[in-house]
């Protein structure tokens, strides 16, 4: 084969470039490096991670903060089986993502690095595609972007390696499933009914509403039903700044929240699950109604029966439900020519300065602790550190969260002021993926501060990523809450006498390992420590900084209760 003829990888990358790839995370070997430098050459940038799962995660944060589809790169095999928790967690947080695997040919029956990519990554839910075309490629981006999902294609090499067609064949048109834009009439009747019933009616928004944009349109939903606002745990931050917002309804929800949420009689959830972290298992919302909009049909009354159920994009749903609430007023549909409805139900002055006053930072740090032995020295509480990074951090922020117990503490104590600011790496509840996610975040607004909170156990599975961080000069904060054990075990278990020693490691120098990694580091054991927070702010945050914040281990959160209890 000529060295000027163009292969089917380089056709596919370049095919890629040209449809708007701007950066491409992986880890490269003998099966993608080709197709990826051929994405280079078409202008994305390569963000190389030390580990496969690390580059999905990153490709996956990436994309939840930037808007865009994420894409990784990597070689058949065990580069794609060492991506797998990634990917599905990417997969239960319905994030966009493209995955470049290489496979083995058809033909190599023996080879070692032979397994059935295609079903491995179904078994996960992504979506599997064999490569025979470059525009193949540019297909699965665009339903990988329709579908609110991990698409994975498998290149051949064989395949990679023939001569790209001379005429590249028009690129062929997904047969994904796209979000319906106009609801179902019918169904919107019957919510409009069910609002005109309605003296106490709960809007709740999950990460399908941060994915169609709809929070506006929602908070303006709200005001003319005169709804009271909350989001799923994932969704936090979708109305910030919304005087009748009581951020996230569940476990973590604020004692405030908790005394409201039970008065309901209406509850619309659009792109939320409802599940049993939204719910508290069942309890939260009392015995009020359930409306549920979702893009995905499948998904509508899976957690429980539904008053009634809208197919369609959350935002578009919600404009549908506006007008059709001032036509049955009889009014043209300007809000500003009448009534808003901004007095009904809940919408009083009195309780928009009730929540303005009552938010977690505001209660006893108590009322987030279900229990707390004697605090051993050297250690802090982690709500009293989390309440003092608020302090010193900028309000416009990203915030990225591992799995742990760790993690209610940045959850109630670390607002964000938009969604795209927050990822809550919490789909699978798979410990260790939080720093990936933080880094892709980090890279999609380097204008930002990044906040990286991770536990212990998920910051030593990650820690290969340390040096990603450092090597890339990341504006990123590692805040790593160290009880020295896998706590959400401990706490669980011990009381009722179980041997939790295998969930329990000795003391460990993290920060002496993010020093080694190349970043800048300190450890934490009481709140003057943080001066060194104030100085890395004041130097403009020149590379990532590594807490090691020795929190007190006897502590337990009060969410965990409500975790273990839904499986």
């Amino acid at each position: 084969m000529s060295g000027s003829t163009e292969t089917v990888a380089e056709a596919v990358g370049a095919t890629l470039a040209a449809a708007g790839v701007r950066m491409v995370f992986g880890v490269l070997g003998s099966g993608n490096l080709v197709v990826t430098n051929a994405l280079v050459a078409g202008g994305a940038r390569f963000v190389a991670a030390r580990h496969e799962g690390g580059a999905a995660c990153m490709a996956d944060g990436y994309a939840r903060v930037s808007g865009e589809a994420g894409v990784v790169t990597v070689h058949q095999g065990p580069g794609l089986t060492n991506a797998m928790t990634g990917i599905a967690e990417a997969v239960k947080s319905r994030t966009p993502l493209l995955v470049l695997a290489a496979d083995t040919p058809a033909a190599a029956l023996h080879s070692n690095f032979r397994i059935d990519q295609a079903a491995m990554v179904e078994a996960v839910g992504a979506v599997a595609v064999r490569l025979s075309d470059p525009s193949d490629a540019v297909a699965a981006l665009r339903r990988a972007a329709a579908e609110r999902r991990p698409v994975v294609v498998n290149l051949p090499l064989d395949v990679q390696r023939a001569p790209a067609p001379s005429m590249r064949a028009a690129l062929r048109s997904s047969d994904a499933r796209k979000p319906a834009l106009i609801p179902d009439a019918e169904a919107v009747r019957r919510v409009v009914e069910l609002l005109a019933a309605s003296e106490r009616p709960v809007i709740v928004g999950g990460r399908g509403a941060v994915l169609s944009g709809a929070g506006p349109a929602l908070a303006a939903l709200g005001e003319r039903c005169g709804a009271l606002l909350a989001t799923s745990a994932p969704a936090h931050g979708l109305f910030a700044g919304e005087p009748f917002a009581l951020g996230i309804a569940g476990g973590l929800a604020t004692p405030l929240a908790q005394e409201l949420l039970p008065q309901a009689d209406l509850v619309l959830a659009f792109g939320a699950a409802l599940n049993h972290w939204t719910t508290r298992s069942g309890t939260l919302f009392g015995d009020a109604a359930v409306v549920q909009v979702d893009v995905d049909e499948a998904a509508l009354g899976v957690h429980g029966p539904r008053a009634a159920t809208v197919v369609g994009d959350a935002g578009g749903v919600a404009r549908a439900l506006i007008a059709a609430l001032d036509a049955a007023a009889g009014r043209a549909g300007d809000l500003a020519a009448g009534d808003s409805g901004a007095t009904r139900g809940w919408r009083t002055p009195e309780l928009a300065r009730t929540i303005a006053r009552r938010r977690w930072r505001d209660e006893p740090l108590d009322a987030a602790v279900a229990r707390a032995g004697e605090p051993p020295a050297g250690r802090v509480h982690p709500g009293a550190l989390t309440i003092a990074l608020d302090d010193l951090l900028p309000a416009d922020r990203t915030v990225a969260l591992d799995s742990g117990h760790f993690l209610g503490w940045p959850a109630m104590y670390l607002p964000v002021t938009d969604p795209r600011g927050w990822v809550f790496a919490n789909g699978f509840q798979a410990v260790g993926l939080g720093l990936g996610c933080a880094i892709g975040a980090a890279l999609a607004r380097p204008d930002r501060i990044t906040v990286a909170a991770l536990g212990d156990g998920g910051c030593f599975m990650a820690l290969p990523e340390l040096e990603s961080t450092a090597r890339l000069a990341l504006k990123l904060l590692v805040v790593v809450y160290d009880d020295a054990a896998y706590g959400a075990e401990v706490h669980h278990f011990a009381p009722s006498g179980q041997d939790v020693s295998g969930a329990q490691f000795p003391d460990a120098d993290v920060a002496a390992l993010g020093r080694a990694a190349g970043a800048e580091a300190v450890t934490v054991r009481d709140l003057g420590d943080l001066a060194a927070v104030e100085r890395w702010l004041a130097a403009g945050a020149p590379g990532p900084l590594v807490l090691d914040a020795k929190v007190d281990p006897t502590i337990c959160a009060a969410w965990l209760e409500d975790a273990f209890r839904g499986g």
